[in-house]
């Protein structure tokens, strides 16, 4: 059910315009959601321990979202991500895929796209 105590989102994305529009979306669909401009931003936070999904940038300045997925999966945090790029490059797709994201959208993605893979974990039928 959207809005449980284990709902939050969050997103990580250096795109200031991209992540504020896509928390307003979220949230517009009774969702908690946390935003970062950064991984290490993110990884500072209680979010790593508190998301139920993680929405994340591909390409990022410092720490990039495939080297955040990697990391938190060895330190036996992995979380559902959700990936978004604004390259087409199908290496990291693949990368990204087989580490176990559940999707790999390119931007602007496609909103019904987006909250059908958020809802597969938060409200699984």
């Amino acid at each position: 059910m959207a809005g449980s105590a284990r709902s939050l989102i969050a997103i990580v994305d250096d795109d200031v315009s991209f992540r504020e529009a896509l928390a307003g979306l979220i949230k517009a669909f009774g969702y908690r959601v946390t935003a970062f401009g950064s991984a290490g931003d993110f990884l500072r936070s209680d979010a790593t321990r508190e998301a139920a999904c993680l929405v994340l940038d591909v390409q990022m300045p410092d720490l990039g979202g495939l080297e955040l997925q990697d990391r938190l999966i060895a330190e036996g945090r992995g979380l559902p991500t959700i990936f978004v790029t604004a390259s087409p490059d199908p290496a990291p797709r693949l990368r990204a895929l087989e580490a176990g994201a559940l999707a790999y959208l390119e931007k602007p993605c496609d909103q019904d796209v987006l909250l059908s893979h958020i809802r597969s974990v938060l409200d699984p039928a």
